[in-house]
């Protein structure tokens, strides 16, 4: 079946919903033993933006036996219509619905999108809760980097799987085929499942909770005490025939990791605990993918991702390669992370692209001392070299990404940000010809889980709204826009990244009062959330801004990110000294606690037992 065109016509953007893209996998259903829905929780066009998704879509659909179709959030328009015209959520491939296949699974990379999550199982006629789904119901599995906090969605998700999920995927797709020859039931293939290192089935687990609402304990009833990130120890094969899409996405251009996981150890950073530790693409592999990309997608634009793309070896060896051999055919390079140092100056040098790409650059604090508090320490004579060459080099638009509430913030520390930016805007009107524009981005601080950072509490809405005035207040120049997100975004953020399973019945409720969308700005209706906390007896502010003792059970204990609580203990009380701690990469072994179980952590650590005795 497809969608009756009588639904298509009353929406925005139907190619969002039609399928037939370039390069999209359609198998033979009735050949297929094991049907997989791969299932973002946001639009088409963000969807299509993300990396996980074609990784997974290629790796699934190379196995004989199984297909990957892909299914995506309909906007609000077209929700309503489905719901009016009777209409189920259908698959973008085949055109199936969503409950004739064996497993959904969600891509979890946003808190917000958790109940974009409930609206897609709602309009697929499946019961959003675990619980109510039975046997001849498909599995409903995610993962993601929020699913290393999965406690906010165990009552909606029977299975997470928690880290790299490219091993993990064919391991569980495995027992699944093993029990599906059995004909056993579903609560003998979680328990099944739950034995594969980095699945976690959260119905074996029960938790109690102290009088105050902290949690008091987290106890297995069938399973394992811990669950263990899963960590690929070489990148998967690069996707290079990827879907095309037939209408404008957010990131429309060709992309090739280059490398994942990232060993500065900047303190905020949820990703930089959980994506450790560095693994690069070898320079041969980054430079067939590109051609291989150019050829099969026609794409004119590549962007080499990373967390850290100037800390990928030979960075600039690497780009100046590529634009010189893409030079005939106006290939732009983009860098979507890079970081702000001596060795920016000549990156930017090295892309000799014609066109010139926007440039990200995230200083995140402008004064040296939070810098040191945050282990992010950017001098402010490397950001004037990186700017001053951007603009020399052709760069139109910079733009600049800065937090408040970090902790331990003052004032001065929100001055320095404004002073930073206006000696940069001054650099941008010595350049000849057209204006450089500043585009600075404020993002809110968010405490997250498995960082130096986990137990600091966010700041008010009073108070970060009174920094901001403060900050504006010097930035009144021509050719520097501000953008800022809304407190209230931020603080439902900050609840849902480190909240535990009672945050289910707020999901839940939120979900019933209409809410979808919540990351999007006039979506959110933040009373709708306040009146599910209400119902629930809970309070946003005991999960975003209270402090919590460094003896406090977490709700994420049980997951085993791999790096130890007794180090991020350790983080956070140098944070409070304003002490940095150096790249692991280039310094000896920090004791992370990856120097247990991966191989190129347990020769550093070798090394720096050596060279203690």
């Amino acid at each position: 079946m497809s969608y009756p065109e009588s639904v298509l016509y009353q929406v925005t953007k139907p190619a969002r919903y039609t399928g037939g893209e370039w390069n999209a996998v359609l198998k033979d259903w009735r050949q297929i033993d094991i049907k997989v829905a791969l299932s973002y929780p946001d639009i088409y066009e963000i969807g299509m933006s993300n990396l996980a998704l074609p990784i997974l879509y290629q790796l699934l659909n190379s196995q004989p036996d199984v297909l990957a179709e892909r299914v995506f959030t309909p906007w609000v328009d077209m929700a309503a219509a489905m719901r009016a015209a009777g209409t189920p959520l259908l698959s973008l491939e085949s055109k199936h619905p969503l409950k004739d296949f064996d497993i959904i699974g969600f891509s979890l990379g946003y808190e917000l999108t958790y109940t974009n999550v409930l609206e897609m199982l709602d309009l697929a006629g499946l019961p959003v809760l675990a619980a109510d789904r039975d046997d001849s119901q498909p599995l409903i599995i995610a993962g993601g980097s929020c699913a290393l906090n999965p406690e906010p969605m165990t009552d909606f998700i029977d299975l997470f799987i928690i880290g790299d999920g490219e091993e993990v995927i064919l391991e569980l797709i495995e027992g699944f085929r093993r029990w599906k020859g059995k004909g056993a039931s579903k609560k003998e293939l979680l328990k099944s499942l739950a034995t594969i290192d980095g699945i976690y089935v959260p119905s074996l687990y029960q938790v109690e909770y102290n009088s105050d609402g902290s949690p008091k304990s987290i106890t297995p009833t069938e399973a394992s005490t811990t669950i263990r990130r899963r960590i690929v120890a070489k990148l998967p094969p690069p996707v290079t025939r990827p879907v095309v899409p037939y209408i404008e996405v957010v990131q429309d251009r060709g992309a090739v990791e280059i490398s994942r996981g990232c060993s500065r150890g900047c303190r905020f950073c949820h990703a930089g605990i959980v994506y450790r530790p560095v693994r690069e693409r070898p320079q041969e592999e980054v430079f067939q993918a590109v051609s291989q990309l150019v050829t099969n997608c026609g794409y004119d634009e590549v962007s080499l991702v990373s967390l850290s793309t100037s800390d990928y070896t030979n960075i600039d060896e690497l780009v100046a390669q590529l634009s010189q051999r893409y030079r005939s055919h106006n290939l732009a390079i983009s860098l979507p992370s890079l970081r702000i140092n001596h060795s920016s100056v000549r990156l930017i040098s090295s892309l000799s692209s014609r066109r010139k790409t926007g440039l990200t650059l995230a200083p995140e604090a402008a004064s040296p001392r939070l810098q040191r508090v945050i282990n992010k320490v950017t001098s402010e004579d490397e950001l004037m070299a990186t700017a001053e060459a951007a603009f020399a080099s052709g760069w139109t638009t910079l733009k600049l990404y800065f937090m408040l509430g970090l902790p331990t913030e003052t004032v001065e520390d929100v001055e320095g940000i404004s002073q930073m930016v206006n000696r940069v805007h001054s650099l941008g009107k010595r350049v000849p010809g057209r204006r450089p524009r500043l585009r600075i981005s404020l993002a809110t601080f968010i405490p997250k889980p498995h960082t130096p950072f986990q137990w600091v509490a966010q700041e008010e809405e009073q108070q970060l709204t009174s920094k901001l005035e403060h900050l504006m207040q010097g930035l009144r120049r021509r050719g520097i826009k501000l953008s800022w997100q809304d407190p209230k975004t931020s603080l439902l953020e900050a609840v849902l990244s480190r909240g535990d399973r009672r945050l289910g019945r707020v999901i839940h409720r939120a979900w019933q009062l209409g809410a979808t969308f919540d990351a999007w700005g006039e979506r959110l209706n933040y009373e709708n959330w306040l009146g599910a906390f209400g119902e629930a007896g809970l309070k946003p502010a005991f999960y975003a801004q209270r402090p919590r003792p460094l003896d406090e059970l977490l709700p994420w204990a049980h997951i085993d990110s791999g790096v130890s609580t007794s180090f991020l203990k350790q983080e956070y009380r140098r944070a409070l000294k304003g002490q940095e701690t150096a790249d692991c990469r280039y310094q000896p072994c920090h004791v992370c606690g990856l120097e247990k179980r991966e191989p190129q952590c347990q020769q550093k650590y070798r090394q720096l037992s050596q060279n203690r005795r």
